[in-house]
């Protein structure tokens, strides 16, 4: 406590900030993989399954493009911390006995959960903008990297958990487990993070939820394909084909979801050294389509033999080194294109794009692998993200160009 009390407040609050996503993103990773595998065990289809995830990511679009303009009049604190309280929620909603888990209801937790998570998230990267001075733009990107990283690691690590305490506990200990230990993260993070923090004095109009730059625009549509690309294989075409298919155990599964994760993330935390960013060459439009381009011939190749379990498991590795990359210079992009009196307007709205990608990849993930199989979604996740690249063509040349 002493050598926290010693940091700059910006440091601290960073600390602080990064610490809540943290506990957040660890429940949030181990819940999706409960209930991926929880409710398959039960017989649930693909399908069915992508379904419980439906409302989750419908309103993790509609939380993005509100809570950017509810942050700017409550603070990026409060909009945290209501994040992080419905969590709670959610996580005790799905404590009900077993035959009283109903579909609609399990939908509905999901839905509570999506509003939370991207309140959270929205909160956490916009707060950055506001921490780090307009001329340290290469610590900015240092930043957001490790922010983003580190959350994506545990967002494995907690793949990896819900699994684990599937392994060792019923469904509804590991979540009461969850439950209890957010809360008192929660707790903390009230007590210890700045009142007033991300409040603006002028009071934004919500038709600004929609105004945006062009560079903003473009960058949440590239966003958009990106975050399709990977979802259309990866939240339920891919667990269900290993257990299915290739007939691992679920803990198997859990590992290597969470593998690739951490993998992603820790790739994500150092993609400045990657894009050379410490030699003072920060990432552009150029660097965008490059790095998007490279990474939307993986899913091509791994497409043309899935049986060859060792072109899988290398080839989702090697997309998860440039996915990282690309996800970690569009990270940058937006906070650096963000207009420090409106960040939480664009950063919502970035993110609204992020669900979207994300809703649609979810969707077509069971239905896709249901009807055509996991070779179609990785054909389609190459075509994604050739069109990510395209629409990256679109961006600003230099930052100052917006």
């Amino acid at each position: 406590m002493t050598a926290l009390a010693n940091l700059s407040s910006e440091v601290r609050q960073y600390l602080l900030i990064t610490g809540n996503y943290w506990a957040f993103t660890l429940t949030d990773g181990a819940l999706r993989m409960l209930v991926i595998l929880h409710f398959h065990g039960l017989g649930y289809s693909p399908l069915d399954i992508a379904l419980l995830f439906l409302f989750y990511e419908v309103f993790g679009v509609i939380t993005n493009l509100v809570g950017g303009w509810l942050a700017a009049y409550l603070g990026l604190n409060k909009t945290m911390h209501i994040g992080m309280g419905l969590q709670v929620v959610a996580l005790s909603m799905l404590l009900l006995p077993a035959d009283m888990l109903t579909v609609p209801w399990v939908m509905a937790a999901q839905a509570v959960s999506g509003i939370a998570k991207d309140l959270n998230k929205m909160s956490a990267k916009s707060a950055i903008k506001l921490l780090v001075p307009s001329s340290a733009q290469s610590t900015l990107y240092k930043w957001v990297a490790v922010l983003t990283g580190s959350k994506n690691a545990l967002k494995g690590a907690g793949f990896f958990l819900g699994g684990a305490l599937l392994t060792l506990l019923d469904f509804r200990g590991a979540i009461a487990v969850m439950a209890f230990s957010l809360a008192l993260v929660w707790l903390f993070s009230v007590l210890v993070l700045k009142k007033d923090f991300g409040q603006v004095k002028r009071k934004p109009k919500i038709t600004e939820m929609f105004s945006k730059s062009s560079a903003i625009t473009y960058l949440s549509i590239a966003r958009l394909f990106l975050f399709c690309s990977r979802d259309v294989w990866f939240v339920v075409a891919l667990p269900v084909f290993l257990n299915v298919e290739l007939g691992w155990e679920y803990w198997s599964v859990s590992a290597f979801m969470a593998s690739w994760i951490i993998g992603y993330g820790i790739m994500q935390s150092i993609a400045p050294h990657i894009t050379r960013a410490n030699s003072g060459k920060l990432p552009d439009a150029n660097t965008a389509v490059v790095w998007a381009v490279l990474l939307a011939f993986i899913p091509a190749v791994i497409a043309l033999d899935i049986e060859i379990e060792w072109l899988l498991v290398g080839g989702l590795a090697v997309f998860g080194v440039l996915f990282a990359v690309n996800s970690s210079l569009h990270s940058y992009l937006i906070v650096s294109y963000a207009k420090a009196e409106s960040v939480s307007l664009d950063m919502g709205f970035y993110y609204m794009a992020n669900a979207v990608g994300r809703l649609a990849g979810t969707v077509l993930s069971g239905w896709v692998y249901q009807v055509a199989g996991l070779e179609a979604c990785l054909w389609l996740s190459s075509g994604f993200i050739a069109c990510a690249a395209l629409t990256s063509t679109a961006l600003p040349k230099q930052v100052n160009e917006i």
